[in-house]
């Protein structure tokens, strides 16, 4: 069970030992070590594969640190949009750069928004929703996001005006 480590990353060869160990281990053992690391008896439809990855992936997660606080937070916020829908389309919400600038042409035309600490500067003003640059734009209520291609279309082809 090798793993490649970002530059930098202080290998730990006793875990790097226990990981190499896990590919000959029998399920007897595997059990008892994922009991173990999860304080929990280890799912029965889990077989070798699965218990090794579980267990490999929680002793690499004790040694060199686990998910970041924002990466578990979008994973919570998945996992709700999941639960109250689970046939939707899940998305993750996605951060701009300030500094980046957005291009979309519409009838013809290219329109050109920066992207701001706070808001957004189009036509020497700024707004603080893109949603108000697209009605701007197009004269009809849009959803800003997908107006300028940050959301992606729905599967059945729903408008992508706001409505």
């Amino acid at each position: 069970m090798k793993q490649s480590w970002p530059s930098g990353t202080k290998v730990n060869p006793e875990v790097e030992a226990e990981l190499e160990r896990l590919t000959t281990t029998p399920v007897v053992g595997l059990r008892r070590r994922y009991r173990e690391l999860f304080k929990a008896e280890p799912p029965k439809a889990f077989g070798p594969d699965l218990l090794r990855r579980s267990i490999a992936h929680r002793i690499q997660e004790k040694a060199y640190g686990g998910l970041s606080s924002k990466a578990r937070r979008v994973l919570d916020q998945l996992v709700k949009a999941f639960a109250a829908k689970p046939n939707a389309r899940l998305e993750v919400q996605r951060r701009i750069k300030p500094g980046s600038e957005l291009v979309r042409s519409w009838n013809r035309r290219t329109y050109r928004v920066t992207v701001l600490d706070k808001g957004f500067a189009y036509d020497g003003k700024t707004f603080t929703s893109l949603s108000e640059i697209a009605t701007l734009i197009t004269g009809t209520k849009w959803n800003g996001p997908r107006f300028f291609g940050l959301r992606s279309t729905s599967a059945d082809g729903t408008d992508h005006r706001a409505g």
